[in-house]
């Protein structure tokens, strides 16, 4: 089975911080706190130097226990063709989150969530281009960006899906066939889980979901991927009404540095 893939190459520890103050730094990069209900979302919002009109806005979504500082390699590039972007800790998706880091409430609806109130929140922004909001999502962030841009599917205008594991439920739903067989606590690389998360993707079908978004999607994966499988992405391009397949050869799931840089200049393209 293809339990990876919940896989995010964690490199960076990030020390929660109870403080929720929102701050530019001199780079003009900003914290930017987000409310979701009683869930406290932290993140950076990357602004292009020099642009005070309606932007363009990306948002990016983390892998499992991953945290915003996954997406800083989009900032300057973005920033170039005019776009903001910004990058947030998911509440319990991390260990490391600056959110909430009780993994322990996990849970991709919450995620699924928080993702739908970032985006609301930006459409009320006046610096924000309401009608160029994109979604990116790597992995398990991957998967939540394509369950979200399908609930909102006028809100959101292009999608772009980075070894997006759309097996999650098919994988756990494997490992745990029925309710008795899921244990209070599920412990992946030593990230602790509850038993909620489990429950819940038991009633999360992508590919039956997906396909409520229309508007414009690209899947980037590298065929030496071994946690997440290219026939979900080939049946992912099928699936949406308007969607492309870049594949990085070589590549696997987490990419190196030329190869973040390929995908980079693949958004670049899609969104012109």
């Amino acid at each position: 089975m293809l339990m990876l893939a919940f896989l995010a190459i964690s490199i960076f520890s990030v020390v929660a911080q109870p403080q929720k103050d929102n701050v530019i730094d001199r780079s003009g990069q900003e914290t930017l706190w987000i409310e979701n209900g009683n869930r406290h979302i932290y993140g950076v919002l990357n602004r292009p130097q020099g642009k005070n009109d309606r932007l363009p806005l990306a948002i990016v979504s983390h892998g499992f226990n991953g945290t915003h500082h996954f997406a800083q390699d989009y900032f300057g590039p973005l920033a170039e063709q005019g776009w903001m972007t910004y990058a947030f800790d998911f509440p319990c998706g991390s260990v490391n989150s600056r959110s909430d880091s009780n993994t322990m409430n996990m849970s991709i609806l919450d995620e699924q969530s928080d993702l739908q109130a970032i985006v609301d929140y930006f459409r009320n922004q006046p610096y924000v281009d309401p009608d160029r909001i994109m979604l990116i999502g790597e992995s398990q962030g991957g998967l939540v960006s394509a369950l979200t841009a399908a609930q909102m599917n006028k809100k959101v205008s292009q999608l772009v899906l980075i070894y997006p594991a759309l097996c999650i439920p098919d994988n756990w739903n494997a490992r745990y066939p029925k309710l008795e067989d899921i244990p209070d606590t599920t412990r992946l690389w030593n990230v602790p889980m509850g038993r909620r998360f489990f429950e819940e993707v038991r009633t999360i079908d992508p590919f039956k979901t997906m396909k409520k978004f229309k508007k414009p999607v690209l899947i980037i994966q590298g065929d030496a991927d071994q946690v997440v499988s290219m026939d979900d992405s080939r049946r992912a391009v099928k699936t949406y009404k308007q969607a492309r397949l870049h594949v990085i050869p070589g590549a696997g799931h987490g990419f190196k540095p030329k190869e973040r840089q390929e995908a980079i200049q693949q958004i670049i393209g899609f969104i012109h």
